[in-house]
């Protein structure tokens, strides 16, 4: 299948691509302090900044993520990847020529507005491209492959940085994505996108916004991707039900990675190295669990059960780390995402199952949308309760109080995970039509 479709081709370019990006993980932090508060450990300009940042990415993909993934639909997959990917390499182009405190402010403006128009897209163009060549029941391990793929490039990109010096880190970065572009080019064919009719297949989910009901007036005019994704959450209770999940689940993990460095550093004073270290664990556990647990437990579990069991332990991994008295309980805590990872592939297979196949790029697009929402809503909640209790004003003593408010986020999104029921086998003589979900 893999071979016949491109989807090793795929597979390969999203490691290259996300090799890249991950790798400056691990540096960042250190460049972003060393620029704006040199020689401290605590530095609440440097908090605020990231915060604004990813409120800025949020807002600018809110809009741009399903007009994207719309696009998609008409162009091809292939052609859209290519933007973002040429995009990404920018930013890292500056930090690898220098990292004074004047270019950090470049790579910030680059950085804000190249992701608003790109960040994520990479991730939902090519679970589409794998929606439009994969069957149905074979989708969410398909996906939990991709993904493990990814946590594998994580874990390679930090384990060189780990032996990397911060320049070298860029530039070694810079490169990847150049060579990631190039290869999505030359090896990467085209998606085999189908625009069949849904009600000419009784095998195919039903085409959702074909089946809306019409609309005698169109809110947003000007902007159809923004309007096909109010239809899908109206159409189909199960999609907007995982678009909940996205949300609160996606408020949990940004106010995780907005907190936990400054956090850690502030705390035990971690540096480059032992991010790294830290990252290379989560990733570890990640690979494992979604190449090779994930295929196994999908099929006898369900993508739902699946879905809550990684909700949980994404609750009781960012638990552990708000109360992290020592400097092993971050490790302990990381290793706990190798059941943690389940929740993000099931979540796309699950939301992917409820379109039709001319669709699969309106509907990741609008749940990276929805993502890209709780990106704006998550720093404005949590960077400031990060600086806050890290500081030396805060009102009551727990450093870790923001990562603690992430972990009750993520437990809304495992609570409304449980009331996802998975759709009751299709009678053998049914057609497309009748597998429309009742409007709620």
């Amino acid at each position: 299948m893999e071979k016949g479709f491109g989807l090793s081709h795929l597979f390969m370019t999203v490691f290259l691509y996300c090799f890249a990006n991950f790798m400056v993980v691990p540096a960042i932090t250190d460049v972003t302090m060393t620029a704006l508060c040199p020689g401290k450990d605590e530095c609440s300009l440097a908090i605020y900044l990231t915060g604004a940042q990813q409120a800025i990415i949020g807002l600018g993909s809110l809009v741009v993520m399903p007009l994207v993934g719309n696009l998609s639909d008409t162009y091809g997959r292939k052609v859209m990847l290519t933007v973002p990917m040429t995009l990404s390499i920018f930013p890292l182009v500056i930090l690898a020529y220098r990292r004074t405190k004047y270019y950090f402010y470049a790579y910030y403006v680059f950085k804000t507005l190249i992701s608003m128009a790109s960040e994520g897209s990479v991730q939902f163009l090519a679970l589409a491209y794998v929606a439009d060549n994969v069957p149905e029941g074979k989708r969410a391990a398909v996906f939990g492959i991709m993904s493990g793929f990814s946590s594998s490039s994580f874990v390679f990109g930090n384990f060189s940085t780990r032996f990397l010096s911060t320049s070298a880190t860029f530039q070694v970065a810079a490169a990847m994505s150049v060579i990631a572009l190039f290869y999505m080019r030359v090896f990467l064919p085209e998606s085999m996108m189908s625009n069949t009719n849904c009600t000419k297949s009784t095998e195919e989910t039903v085409c959702l916004l074909e089946k809306a009901p019409s609309k005698k007036w169109n809110l947003f005019d000007t902007l159809p991707s923004m309007d096909d994704t109010i239809c899908l959450l109206k159409t189909s209770p199960t999609f907007s039900k995982a678009a909940v999940v996205a949300f609160f689940i996606n408020v949990g993990d940004v106010g995780l990675h907005a907190s936990l460095m400054y956090y850690l550093k502030a705390q035990f004073h971690f540096n480059k190295n032992q991010f790294a270290d830290l990252m290379i664990i989560a990733g570890m556990a990640g690979s494992i669990s979604q190449l090779i647990l994930m295929p196994i437990l999908t099929p006898l579990m369900g993508e739902e059960k699946m879905l809550s069991l990684g909700l949980f332990f994404s609750f009781a991994h960012m638990i552990l780390y708000s109360v992290a008295w020592a400097p092993w309980v971050p490790y302990a805590a990381a290793m706990i995402s190798v059941l943690a990872t389940f929740a993000i592939p099931c979540l796309r297979s699950i939301a992917s199952k409820q379109t039709g196949p001319s669709e699969q790029g309106k509907a990741q697009g609008c749940i990276t949308g929805i993502c890209s929402f709780s990106n704006i809503v998550s720093p404005l909640a949590f960077s400031p309760l990060t600086a806050l209790f890290l500081s030396d004003n805060a009102p009551f003593y727990y450093p870790g109080f923001s990562i603690m408010c992430s972990g009750l986020a993520a437990m809304v999104a495992f609570v409304q995970s449980v009331m996802i029921r998975p759709p009751p086998p299709p009678a053998k003589d049914s057609s497309c039509s009748s597998t429309v979900e009742p409007l709620v």
